[in-house]
């Protein structure tokens, strides 16, 4: 297949990676700073086994995503990728960060269940592209997109290692107001549930642009979904609201035709974040 575009630009921001190296020891800490993201698997990995289920004429029995290939991008520590092999999946998860990768790797060996069916490698989503195209069914991106450098690029990026109507799932924070106050300024700096600094706020995405970009680039997205975290009892739910945090599921549709990436003519103008007392809680 031919390569469509140049990967010389990377998707990773060094920015970034210096905020996560700080943290790769605490991802299999329930009560830690990742305590949020392990709760999230209530509610995403059954999004992802469901959908994928619905989609499928069979699956076998106590393992419902067996023989499927999927690419687990930004997979920090694995929190993901392992419930994603336990239901028969073959699971690849990369990062960029090593040690993220290493604490993966760590974890994984306290169960012989994922010795075959889940493996690490500490790379980026781009020199996956130059290694091999269309090559998952499925590709998980969960609370990744707001920190990459360049998301255009790694939606492309995504585009290329999937087969012919494979599915990309995607968990993100929309921009708003609502996102900052609760998202950044209370969990971040007056609760403490996350890490000060993890978030930027011009990073966000809403789900109107992420959907433009999504279909733009040749995937036909089949649903948004709200998703609200309760800081009290530590779940999460399903909510018609994506004024928050949402989910997205697209289907690689069709070819969007030659892609001409090049670097942008200006830098984006700095949007600056909503004052904290706009928004009442």
């Amino acid at each position: 297949m031919k390569r469509l575009f140049s990967t010389s630009r990377s998707t990773v921001d060094s920015k970034e990676m210096k905020k996560f190296h700080l943290l790769a020891d605490k991802w299999w800490d329930e009560e830690g700073e990742y305590s949020a993201l392990h709760s999230m698997n209530d509610i995403r990995v059954p999004f992802i086994r469901d959908t994928l289920l619905s989609m499928r004429n069979h699956h076998e029995l106590g393992n419902p995503l067996a023989g499927l290939k999927i690419l687990d991008v930004g997979c920090g520590g694995g929190l993901l990728s392992e419930p994603l092999g336990r239901l028969g999946a073959s699971v690849t998860g990369i990062d960029p960060l090593e040690d993220n990768i290493r604490t993966a790797d760590w974890h994984k060996s306290f169960d012989p269940v994922l010795a075959k069916r889940v493996q690490y490698k500490s790379s980026s989503l781009e020199e996956v592209v130059e290694e091999a195209v269309e090559t998952f069914d499925v590709i998980v991106a969960s609370e990744v997109v707001e920190h990459v450098a360049d998301l255009e690029m790694f939606i492309k990026c995504c585009y290329q290692v999937l087969k012919p109507e494979g599915s990309l799932f995607i968990t993100t924070i929309n921009k708003t107001q609502l996102s900052y106050v609760l998202g950044i300024w209370l969990a971040e700096k007056v609760i403490g549930i996350v890490p000060e600094g993890t978030h930027e706020w011009e990073k966000f995405i809403p789900p109107e642009e992420l959907q433009h970009l999504l279909e733009s680039s040749g995937f036909s997205v089949k649903a948004v979904n709200g998703m609200l975290y309760n800081p009290l009892t530590g779940a999460w739910s399903w909510r018609e609201s994506r004024s928050l945090n949402y989910a997205v599921h697209a289907v690689k549709c069709g070819s969007p035709g030659e892609w001409d990436y090049t670097e942008p003519s200006a830098e984006p103008q700095h949007q600056e974040p909503p004052a904290t007392t706009s928004t009442s809680l």
